[in-house]
């Protein structure tokens, strides 16, 4: 069993949230079946938008001391710092198990085509890259769709986890569907916090959730 390195803390309520699907992922029935984890919960890292480069640069620090820690392959619940990977694998020379891979593979097997994304706008890129290569073609918000994802994004950063910003996320689904997603990408690790699946027309695929059955493959 891999020791799996947890680069966390983009945002804390979302590393939990990770950590809690990472082990109901895991089939275990004692406490020596789980998955052991080391794990640095870092909420100052660089703003990954603003300061790419120096983001990248902590992350690698991290993944450096997660490895002097004992980890053997490393997880990151934030889509938007996957902006880093290679800045993280090759200061630590370790894998990253790479979340955006495993939310589109998720959405891939649902047989959808068209793939609509809740994410920040830097994620958004990386998604439809990562569409591109699968050969799936990607659905965008609008700017005012787009904005408005975004102030209920850091409304859950700041601790509000009203129906209000469950509704934004939900409307923000409710567009991409009406604009031809027949799946959608919670692409921001606050979104599947929020964001019921029933509440969406079209199946809802959870990224973190995604990561974590893919660490668990990873580690077992």
């Amino acid at each position: 069993m891999k020791i799996l390195g947890v680069l966390g803390g983009m945002g804390p309520a979302a590393t939990i949230d990770f950590l809690a699907k990472l082990q109901d992922a895991t089939p275990a029935e004692r406490d020596e079946d789980h998955i052991r984890v080391v794990m640095d919960l870092n909420p100052r890292v660089p703003n990954r938008h603003l300061e790419t480069e120096a983001s990248g640069e902590a992350l690698a620090a991290m993944a450096v001391a997660l490895k002097v820690a004992g980890a053997q392959v490393l997880a990151m619940p934030c889509n938007t710092a996957h902006v880093n990977r290679t800045a993280i694998e090759a200061g630590s020379g370790l894998e990253l198990i790479d979340m955006l891979d495993a939310a589109v593979e998720a959405a891939r097997d649902e047989g959808a085509r068209r793939i609509g994304v809740l994410s920040t706008p830097l994620a958004r890129g990386l998604y439809a890259e990562r569409l591109r290569i699968a050969n799936l073609s990607g659905v965008a918000l609008s700017p005012l769709g787009q904005e408005a994802l975004m102030e209920a994004i850091f409304a859950v950063k700041a601790g509000d986890l009203s129906e209000q910003v469950a509704d934004v996320m939900a409307a923000a689904a409710a567009e991409l569907v009406q604009g031809g997603a027949e799946a959608i990408i919670a692409g921001c690790s606050e979104v599947p916090i929020m964001l019921d699946p029933d509440r969406v027309a079209v199946p809802l695929i959870d990224a973190t959730e995604a990561l974590a059955m893919a660490c668990v493959r990873a580690c077992l």
